[in-house]
C-alpha cells in the first residue's frame, strides 16, 4: 500500500477509515497527535480547522505517496480551499465518508466540493460497513 495522509475535520471519519485500511478493530476515539499506523498517517482534524496548523499538514505530506481529503457528508461545515489539492507536493484524492447515513444529495454535494479542491477522484464510503471501500483499496495499492 502506498504511504497516505488523511486530511479532514475533527469527526469526518479519519481514524475509523485508518483502522479500517490497517485491519484494526473499529474503535473511536479522538486523535490528538499525528499518529503512523503502517503506512497511514492520521492526523487531528484542528491541523485543518485552524489556518494556523495547516502548515503541519504541509509538512507531513512531504514523506507520503498520496493525500486523502476526507469529508463527512452530514457535516453542516467545509473547511477546505478551492484549489487547496494543489498546495500538496502528490496527488490528491477525495473520500465521502459517512455515505450509510448521508443522503443523496448531501453525497453529491460533498463530492462537488472536494471537486472544488481539485482532489480526483472521489471515493464514496462508508467505513464502518465497509461500503464502497474496494475501489479505494486498489487505488491505494
Amino acid at each position: 500500500m502506498k504511504k497516505i495522509l488523511l486530511i479532514g475535520t475533527v469527526a469526518c471519519g479519519k481514524t475509523t477509515l485508518c483502522q479500517r485500511l490497517n485491519g484494526m478493530k473499529q474503535d473511536y476515539k479522538k486523535t490528538q497527535a499525528v499518529e503512523v499506523i503502517n503506512h497511514t498517517i492520521d492526523t487531528p482534524g484542528e491541523y485543518l480547522e485552524h489556518r494556523a496548523l495547516l502548515r503541519n499538514l504541509f509538512v507531513t505530506a512531504a514523506e507520503v505517496d498520496m493525500v486523502l481529503f476526507l469529508i463527512d457528508p452530514t457535516a453542516e461545515r467545509f473547511m477546505y480551499s478551492q484549489g487547496q489539492s494543489a498546495a500538496f507536493p502528490v496527488p490528491v484524492i477525495g473520500v465521502i465518508t459517512k455515505c450509510g447515513i448521508a443522503t443523496e444529495k448531501q453525497i453529491a454535494l460533498s463530492r462537488e466540493l472536494l471537486e472544488m479542491t481539485g482532489a480526483n477522484p472521489i471515493y464514496a464510503i462508508d467505513s464502518i460497513t465497509g461500503e464502497g471501500m474496494e475501489p479505494l483499496i486498489e487505488a491505494l495499492m
